[in-house]
């Protein structure tokens, strides 16, 4: 039984938290009081997809969806730096694009094979107590812990990579034309919807060699998610030229016009560039009764529009090569389709640790968030070097202005994170 094609999913990445900063003290025969020596954290791993030319589906991620880097290592003394985490790295099929569940921000555009991108940067390590000695703390008994990362929710969806895309209605001879044409063994049947998944065949055109993808049968709505064209027409947005395969026959009473202009209409509406994307008519089935005549009509309609058709038969190979080859000329005189920006704002690498102030009485403040909760892990409440290093990091992160702008004032009380101190002016 085949496996099932699975071109959209959604799953949780995390990378690796930062190792914690050590405390410790130089330790030497002779030497009553050494001062302190902790070291650094490694830094946590960091998440990478890379396109693997071995993958063709997203099946693999509907029986594991949640991903981890590893963390960082805590430091040690005499000033030894944690070991850096390795970077884990995500297998995914070519044409896969990670976007961000939460923002729709395009993460990674895995357009080329074994090309890593890096998703989530590891959690940095904390600094180690021998960070935070000045000439006043010359005996710091705390160090800062290494960032703790969250898991962040991705969604991959894959985008076939194929030079020539066959669209048009269900049962016109798309995967007829995919075999004829390639090596391809797509499924064919005289029903509709036979093909349920892109298929993707290897075409050489004197000695030049194209990828071609059969996309399942649209019909009417399909850009508004009826039948199966809206799970499949992403597929056809890197393709650099469609050829638009009519049944030249007209054996189930359709008129080959009102045809063609229904599936360019799906294809506008689901994206505008995708409706102006260089094509042929492919007038398939032209050996069977009727064809001519409506071969003519199509040639009259479109091609002072532009739009060559070929009178062509899928199953007799029939006018196949002269199509072919005006395809693979236009295919070479066009860039490749860039749908996505290879990059981001890198800003996004990051989890951005943020804070807000609640004013829950007279005189009782809270301040919640996961930057309010980064500061307080650092804070040793048994050591006055830690209180005062925490009090400086409330005013440089901007958390003492944000209080007095919600009108705290000396004396009042502050809960943050379940902690509660005194604010002091």
């Amino acid at each position: 039984m085949a496996s099932p094609f699975v071109d959209k999913v959604t799953i949780t990445v995390r990378a690796g938290d930062g190792g914690n900063g050590a405390v410790t003290f130089h330790r030497e025969k002779y030497v009553a009081a050494g001062g302190p020596d902790g070291g650094d954290g490694g830094r946590g791993g960091d998440i990478l997809f890379v396109a693997d030319a071995r993958m063709r589906t997203l099946l693999d991620f509907t029986y594991k969806r949640h991903f981890k880097a590893q963390n960082g290592a805590p430091g040690k003394g005499s000033n030894c730096t944690g070991r850096n985490a390795e970077s884990l790295t995500i297998a995914v099929p070519q044409g896969t694009v990670v976007y961000d569940e939460e923002t729709e921000t395009v993460m990674a555009n895995l357009s080329e094979l074994d090309v890593p991108k890096q998703v989530l940067r590891g959690g940095r390590g904390g600094k180690g107590n021998a960070r935070f000695a000045t000439p006043t703390r010359k005996a710091p008994r705390f160090a800062q812990p290494g960032e703790r990362m969250q898991g962040r929710w991705v969604r991959l969806e894959l985008k076939s990579v194929a030079d020539i895309g066959l669209v048009g209605f269900p049962n016109v001879g798309k995967s007829t034309t995919l075999a004829a044409v390639t090596r391809a063994n797509p499924k064919i049947a005289d029903y509709h919807f036979t093909t349920l998944s892109p298929n993707l065949g290897v075409l050489t055109v004197d000695g030049r060699s194209y990828t071609m993808a059969d996309i399942p049968g649209l019909i009417e709505g399909a850009s508004q998610g009826q039948g199966l064209g809206h799970e499949f027409l992403r597929h056809v947005e890197r393709t650099r030229v469609l050829i638009h395969v009519i049944d030249a026959s007209a054996l189930e009473g359709r008129d080959v016009l009102e045809d063609y202009h229904t599936i360019m209409q799906e294809l506008s509406q689901y994206s505008q560039a995708l409706g102006q994307r260089p094509m042929v008519v492919a007038a398939n089935k032209a050996d069977l009764p009727m064809a001519e005549e409506n071969v003519q009509k199509l040639k009259q309609a479109l091609e002072p529009e532009g739009v060559r058709v070929f009178a062509v038969s899928a199953a007799t190979h029939r006018g196949l090569q002269e199509m072919l080859r005006c395809v693979a000329d236009m295919v070479d005189d066009l860039p490749p389709v860039t749908l996505e920006p290879e990059t981001f704002d890198e800003s996004l690498l990051w989890q951005q640790k943020t804070f807000e102030v609640e004013k829950l009485s007279e005189d009782v403040y809270q301040v919640q968030g996961d930057l309010a909760e980064e500061i307080l892990r650092r804070m040793y409440p048994n050591d006055r070097d830690s209180i005062r290093y925490f009090g400086e990091q409330l005013e440089k992160q901007g958390i003492i202005a944000a209080l007095r702008e919600k009108g705290a004032k000396d004396g009042d009380t502050v809960i943050m994170a379940g902690f509660e101190f005194e604010f002091v002016e």
